[in-house]
């Protein structure tokens, strides 16, 4: 597959944009496991214009993560240009558009997936923002906003004609956020459009090589975004391309190699926030690196509740020599 100059591996696999989520430390460890390309989490344009710290600081993204792109949302065009032009100073391998994002505070503003009711608008900050900086711009969106208006199979030529090197597209809609399943058959659609010539890439319930081996042969994307599964288990971009290439399922890391995993992790959280964020937006990846752990209530609540860093380092060694000779995690009670 290749975006704008952006060469990338046959079945790539893509980290998604995830607010708290995908800051640099998480992308670092997802890069470590096989992920082909990463994305920042959602930037705010209206935040990015105004030179909030926070926000500025979503922009680093740091050479061995490359090629990672930049992710910007926002409901005015003008605001969105200038994001796009502070964003590309940063220097990132490209910019991607927000118009998939479900979360109500956003969408009802009219930006994320709150675009898929203007598409005229959406079609103009595309193109303003393609015609604005010399990157990549690549677009990521879902199926339309309700069961009544699943536009996608309509709208994406357009966004194409805009000048966009990529489209992404959630097997959703804004009103399913993430329940039910994902519809991949209009995935397939865009992608078997003879007028389609830019990558199409699906996201959606990918959760395993299984998963991603039917998508990939059913469906015919140019590559896949794998969201939600990754947190807690960023060993799934390794898992599935072991699959991928051999149909082997591959043993998932023992208690042991997740401990040291989530040791790398929080490491890298601490050294690139400030104060406490780094512990703060570790605990939910804590959680989910340990989850189906027997008896485990009473040390999760210690790991998601303290503030001390040599003590949660002490936790997760205990985790260790507690679970360590225990592989299975099966029906366990939390």
């Amino acid at each position: 597959m290749q975006i704008g100059n952006i060469k990338i591996p046959e079945y790539p696999l893509l980290l998604a944009p995830m607010e708290d989520i995908t800051d640099r430390s998480f992308r670092k460890i997802c890069k470590s496991f096989g992920a082909d390309l990463l994305y920042t989490e959602f930037v705010a344009s209206e935040a990015l214009i105004r030179n909030i710290d926070k926000t500025l600081k979503k922009l680093v993204i740091d050479n061995d993560e490359r090629p990672a792109g930049i992710q910007i949302y926002g409901h005015r065009i003008d605001a969105m240009v200038e994001a796009a032009k502070i964003a590309e100073e940063a220097g990132p391998d490209l910019i991607d558009i927000n118009y998939g994002c479900p979360v109500k505070k956003i969408a009802t503003r009219g930006a994320g997936a709150g675009m898929l009711r203007d598409i005229p608008k959406m079609i103009e900050m595309t193109k303003a923002i393609v015609n604005a900086v010399k990157l990549p711009v690549t677009v990521k969106t879902r199926l339309g906003w309700d069961n009544d208006s699943i536009i996608i199979d309509k709208i994406a030529e357009q966004l194409q004609d805009t000048g966009i090197k990529a489209l992404t597209i959630h097997g959703r809609t804004r009103s399913q956020l993430y329940k039910g399943k994902a519809d991949w058959t209009l995935i397939g659609k865009i992608k078997q459009n003879p007028n389609i010539r830019i990558p199409v890439i699906g996201n959606g319930d990918i959760t395993d090589g299984i998963s991603a081996k039917n998508a990939f042969e059913k469906y015919k994307p140019d590559g896949i975004m794998i969201g939600r599964a990754s947190i807690g288990r960023p060993w799934i971009f390794k898992e599935i391309k072991h699959y991928l290439k051999t149909g082997e399922i591959l043993p998932e890391p023992d208690i042991n190699q997740k401990v040291d995993i989530a040791k790398q992790h929080f490491k890298k959280s601490i050294k690139y926030k400030d104060g406490n964020r780094g512990i703060f937006e570790m605990r939910r990846h804590f959680a989910l690196y340990f989850k189906g752990l027997k008896n485990f209530k009473e040390t999760r609540l210690k790991l998601l509740t303290s503030t001390d860093i040599n003590e949660i380092y002490d936790i997760l060694d205990q985790i260790k020599l507690k679970y360590g000779n225990s592989h299975s995690t099966e029906n366990a009670k939390q």
